[in-house]
């Protein structure tokens, strides 16, 4: 059997080096080696891995014309994770954050099985599953989860810390006609076997930062920002902390008591739920609107001192109007972390 032919390539202005194997796109062997680049969807849908190819021959293929235009194609422009390489190549990250690459983990598969299913509301899981290795990662990534049997892969972002590293909980909205979330309640019992495949995303924790930390997430956009948040508790840190989170009715909050706890245990945190769709049955007399609406009424009103750390988790509608929200208010784009969970390709439900 022949040897696979291999190529190196050159991530500038940071100088790292890497190999990738001919037919291999160039995110999966910077994962496959433990370089962590900026990546979003995996899918060529969401433009995060855009990249400009400096020197070397290489292929683009199966990206959206939304993530990577013609012109941009023509001018050289390359989205990593639909990228092959026929020839060394020397690549011009875009964006690139150091603290990232410095604090990468090598993407590895791990076999697990389902522990439990936890009803949080009604349309909304917590799943807990038992790995047979321990798996690193840092709190706010996500993994690949694929039931064996069925053959159903979907990304999904951790609830849980390296507190248990052994444990991942997943908090999962059920859909309809879900790939994955479908099955919940009926496949997916315990014990069901499952692999887990990660980490991926950098909308992980930054640690020892003394400004304030502004959460947003709508939907399973809290799976991340819970895991953020247990990661900050655990830390023993304090900072302001602002948690937004949008649902539609009342129904579809769940925690409140776990954030009223954590409020006993820090010095200046709070919650703010707000609610798209209140009914009079809620009688509900918190923020009502949409989540961004909110966030840039109680920050403009609080003026937080100090450089904000903003992350913001959840479906691209949201994403897209909390970010210029958070433009300004001030945040700046090098402190604004962003998990977009984009409509589902035919191999994933959603991807992050």
């Amino acid at each position: 059997m022949s040897a696979k032919t291999t190529y190196t390539v050159r991530f500038e202005p940071v100088g790292v080096e890497m190999e990738v194997e001919e037919g291999e796109w160039v995110l999966d062997a910077a994962f496959r080696q433990g370089i962590a680049v900026a990546h979003g969807c995996r899918e060529g849908r969401c433009s995060s891995c855009k990249c400009v190819l400096l020197e070397g021959d290489a292929e683009v293929e199966d990206y959206s014309t939304f993530a990577l235009p013609d012109y941009e194609r023509d001018s050289g422009h390359v989205l990593l994770c639909r990228t092959q390489a026929f020839s060394d190549l020397t690549v011009e990250l875009l964006n690139y954050d150091e603290d990232l690459i410095r604090r990468s983990i090598a993407v590895k598969e791990f076999a697990g099985k389902l522990a439990s299913v936890t009803a949080l509301t009604h349309d909304t899981r917590l799943l807990e599953v038992q790995l047979e290795q321990p798996m690193k990662f840092w709190a706010g990534q996500y993994v690949e989860l694929t039931v064996v049997e069925a053959g159903v892969t979907r990304s999904y972002s951790m609830a849980s810390t390296q507190s248990t590293p052994d444990t991942l909980r997943f908090i999962i909205r059920k859909y309809p006609d879900g790939a994955f979330s479908s099955l919940v309640d009926t496949t997916l019992q315990p014990g069901t076997a499952l692999t887990v495949k990660g980490p991926y995303g950098s909308c992980f924790r930054r640690e020892e930062r003394p400004g304030p930390m502004v959460l947003v997430g709508g939907g399973s956009g809290m799976s991340p920002l819970w895991s953020i948040l247990q990661d900050h508790l655990h830390s023993g840190e304090q900072r302001p902390i602002r948690f937004f989170y949008g649902a539609r009715t009342r129904k579809d909050l769940f925690f409140l008591q776990e954030f009223a706890a954590i409020a006993q245990q820090l010095a200046d945190f709070e919650f703010i739920p707000v609610l798209s769709q209140a009914t009079a049955e809620d009688a509900w007399e918190g923020e009502t609107g949409f989540v961004h609406e909110a966030l840039e009424r109680v920050l403009r009103a609080q003026q937080l001192p100090g450089e904000i750390d903003a992350y913001t988790c959840g479906p691209p509608p949201m994403i897209d109007a909390v970010l210029p929200v958070l433009q300004r208010l001030g945040v700046e784009l090098d402190r604004t972390y962003v998990d977009k969970f984009t409509p589902a390709s035919t191999k994933l439900e959603l991807v992050h």
